[in-house]
Parts: C-alpha cells; structure tokens; sequence
C-alpha cells in the first residue's frame, strides 16, 4: 500500500503569508488535523529573507531593500539571508517520529533532500550532496562569511560542479520537522549583494566574488552546458516527481484548511508581519 501524502501548492504570496503558511501547516500537522504535507510557493514581491539568528540591523541595509523594491521577512528557521525571486521554493512538514525521519537534524536533511537530489536530476543536471566529513571536505567549500546563504554548503547539501544550487533549513516545533528552501532558476546576485552591509566596498567585492565561485543557479549550469533554460513551470515539474520519490510516497493534490488560513492570518498579523520579529535581532 502506497503512503499518501498532501501537496500544496499556494502560489505567490507576502513574505509575512508565506512564513506563516509554513508554521500554520506546522501547528495543523502537529494536532493530527492534517497529513504530511510538501508545499511549492513563490514570492510577491520578490523578497529578502534572513535566518532567525541573523542580526537585521547590523547585517542587512534595510533602505535598500525598500528602494530595490523588495519585501523583507525573518524566518523561523536558521540559515543566511536569500534573495527569493527567480525560483522555487518548497517546504515539507513531517512529524519528527515519521517512519524513516532520522532524529539527527544532518541526518534528517539527507533523508528529506533526497527528492531534491532527484528533481535536479529529472532536469538533466549532475547533482549530488555534499557530505562535509573531513577536513579538506570543509577547507574545499569555506566560507568567506557574508551574510548570505548559497556562499558555502553544509552537511549534505546540494551541489552541481562543486557549487550550491539549493539551499535549505531546518526546525523542530511541537514534534514536527519543518525543512524548506530555494532552488534557484536565475538570481540577481548584485541585487542580493546591494542588500548586505560590509566594512568596506573592497570587502564587499570580494565577497561578491566568492559567493559567485560558491553559488550556482539551474540556468546558469544549463547555459554553461549550452542547454536550453528551463521555466518555472518545468522546475516545479522535475520537482514533485524528485520529492514524491525520495519521499517514498504519492502526493494528493490538496489546499490549506479552513484552520490553516485562520491561522494563517493571525500568525501573519501577530508574528510575520511585525517589526517586532523581522527586526527582534
């Protein structure tokens, strides 16, 4: 007998919608109101996001931000900051004592990043997971230590030419794994590094630069290769086949709740959408 699981997929929503979908799921997953769920969603506007344990004030130019005409949220989860705009973004929502859900948080990435290792390669791509296990594992993909994600992997993260193509993060709340991130179609790297407050202009190049020796979007390898490009639509495609199979699972076309939404909205009103948590730090 096949496990079903749920799938989402909420289009293009706020920054403060999008983060409080994800905990909304969190919370109806942990009462036993709803299955498993993977979810795909995009951004409008495009958007800055950054860790929970990041520093808003020190770390981000926020009139920058609000010139680039971009939206800015803090998310629940750890991890640098992401410019989301030209990608797919997903989430999967798993209880924690899930069949085959490792207890280890490196462990649970593998076994949840394997259908992200599929989808990129559904799309022609040569992917595998960086497992950093030795010292020269970690010296080969150091970071140089911008405030950005994408600029090194972690354990079992995704690369493609020895450089990132996806970039995930994880928490644990009320019994249940929230894992989700970017996988990035093409992204505005001088954008995003607009964005970044460094010491000095210099610093701030050369910083741009590694991250761009580090970070690999799916249209950059494809035009590298002298292949066609791919739209979001094919992405999302590659994508929930990978993950359905990683997963060991079918996925069920579903929608959020009617409690999801409520909560939903309180969340994005109370907690997503306030000062108070996207500059708490």
């Amino acid at each position: 007998m096949t496990t079903t699981w749920r799938f989402v997929h909420t289009g293009n929503r706020t920054p403060a919608e999008n983060m409080a979908i994800d905990e909304a799921i969190l919370t109806a997953h942990s009462e036993g109101l709803v299955p498993p769920t993977v979810r795909f969603y995009g951004w409008d506007p495009a958007t800055l996001s950054i860790g929970y344990f990041q520093k808003s004030i020190k770390e981000i130019d926020l009139d920058r931000v609000k010139e680039e005409g971009l939206g800015f949220v803090r998310r629940p989860t750890g991890g640098r900051a992401v410019l989301h705009d030209k990608e797919l973004t997903y989430s999967i929502i798993v209880k924690e004592d899930y069949p085959g859900i490792p207890s280890g948080v490196t462990e649970a990435y593998r076994v949840l990043s394997e259908g992200l290792l599929l989808g990129f390669r559904n799309l022609g791509l040569n992917a595998e997971m960086v497992q950093l296990a030795t010292e020269e594992d970690q010296q080969k993909y150091a970071s140089m230590g911008s405030s950005a994600c994408f600029d090194s992997p972690s354990w079992y993260e995704l690369v493609v030419e020895g450089r990132k193509v996806a970039g995930s993060a994880q928490v644990r709340q009320k019994n249940v794994v929230l894992q989700h991130g970017s996988i990035l179609l093409d992204m505005d790297v001088d954008q995003l590094f607009r964005c970044l407050i460094f010491s000095s202009e210099r610093i701030a190049e050369r910083m741009k630069q590694s991250f761009l020796s580090k970070a690999v979007t799916i249209n950059d390898v494809l035009r590298d290769l002298g292949q066609q490009t791919v739209e979001l639509a094919q992405v999302e495609a590659a994508f929930k086949v990978g993950m359905a199979e990683g997963l060991k699972v079918e996925f069920v076309e579903g929608a959020l709740t009617s409690y999801e939404e409520e909560l939903t909205a309180k969340l994005v009103a109370e907690k997503y959408g306030t000062e108070e948590w996207n500059l708490k730090r």
